[in-house]
């Protein structure tokens, strides 16, 4: 496996700097550096750095693009003015989350940025239904991706770009340079903290990586790895394909109604969404734990009846006690319920809360 996994243009300089690696999506990626812990307090506090250059890029061009993305996504991207983006989801006809992606509209062209996991799905599927006027094309593997994260983001991202960051609203991107290299500068995250994500050439992935964090060491920005993202984004109530969302998951039931626009006209699995659309069979839930760590598969209880089972769950960094997301039946779901998380066969009581667990420095403009 370790073998076979592909590497970003980071993988040396990670292995350099003694990270933890471990095969993600097909990749050999940092899972840690310094620990989880330490990098998630970073990022909470100040800034942290991480590679996401596993992630895809599809550039879509042509008359009639727009039009294309509009019958394949749920939202709508016909609000978007040229610069701004918007998170979507692709559905399969029955419903089902095939992907959540970041949807760009760029001068000329739609930027998406689709899930490692998920490229080859979601390149057949867009390949498949392409209209003549419309070009692919996969700058994956030309493309690295840099996420600078946390509430002092904008200050030290400042001091290597002529952009003027504080002029980017959240979910917009300008193409610019950071330290003269050209880069697509997106204000954008999966952290709940303010920050950005650098899109630039492969080759300029590693100049920019070690420019950053040599000039800003002093300040304490420091790398981030895999594990500090799962726990930051878990705590800012963002779900991860293939534990919240999959193909047997409608965005209805993963909490996500309002990334599905009803009135712009027809899409893909847009039927079956409507038919679920006021009952849907389960629901996404928040809870947390006083005492005890709820993990991925544990049972969730209500009323002592089960319910359903956790889809992600770990010891908040933030809070200081256990958080997790799970899928119960819509049915048993009602006001006062008592909530508990099996753990090892011993059910723990928790409390039911409303997503996300914590609000970070976002900047919703």
């Amino acid at each position: 496996m370790l073998e076979t996994a592909r590497r970003t243009p980071l993988h040396d300089l990670h292995v350099r700097a003694e990270a933890k690696m471990v095969p993600f999506a097909g990749y050999l990626m940092p899972v840690e550096y310094a620990g989880i812990l330490k990098e998630h307090e970073r990022v909470r506090t100040g800034c942290g750095l991480f590679d996401l250059s596993h992630m895809a890029e599809f550039r879509l061009q042509g008359p009639g693009a727009l039009e294309f993305l509009q019958g394949l996504v749920t939202n709508d991207l016909a609000r978007l003015s040229r610069g701004q983006a918007l998170y979507t989801v692709i559905c399969n006809p029955e419903g089902g989350v095939l992907d959540d992606v970041i949807a760009y509209s760029l001068p000329d062209y739609f930027l998406l940025v689709v899930n490692a996991g998920n490229r080859a799905k979601i390149a057949q599927w867009l390949r498949s239904r392409l209209p003549k006027e419309v070009t692919f094309e996969d700058e994956s593997d030309s493309t690295a991706l840099l996420a600078l994260q946390g509430p002092r983001s904008e200050e030290l991202l400042q001091k290597h770009t002529p952009l003027r960051l504080s002029d980017l609203a959240y979910y917009s991107a300008a193409a610019t340079e950071v330290e003269g290299l050209p880069a697509l500068v997106a204000r954008t995250g999966y952290t709940g903290e303010d920050g950005f994500e650098l899109y630039v050439s492969n080759g300029d992935g590693s100049t920019l990586w070690q420019k950053l964090l040599s000039d800003h060491e002093s300040e304490g920005l420091r790398p981030c790895g895999l594990g500090a993202r799962d726990t930051l984004r878990l705590e800012a109530g963002y779900p991860l394909y293939g534990h919240e969302l999959g193909e047997d998951i409608t965005p209805i039931e993963a909490g996500l109604s309002w990334v599905v626009k009803w009135d712009k006209g027809d899409f893909v699995g847009k039927e079956s969404l409507a038919r679920v659309k006021d009952a849907p069979p389960r629901r996404l839930i928040g809870l947390t734990l006083e005492k005890g760590i709820p993990r991925e598969g544990y049972p969730v209880l209500l009323d002592g009846q089960p319910a359903g089972g956790v889809t992600s769950g770990t010891f908040s960094p933030t809070l200081r006690k256990g958080i997790a997301v799970a899928y119960v039946e819509t049915p048993l779901l009602g006001k006062n319920k008592a909530v508990e998380v099996e753990i090892r066969g011993k059910p723990f009581p928790g409390s039911l809360v409303k997503l996300p667990f914590y609000r970070g420095s976002v900047k919703r403009k």
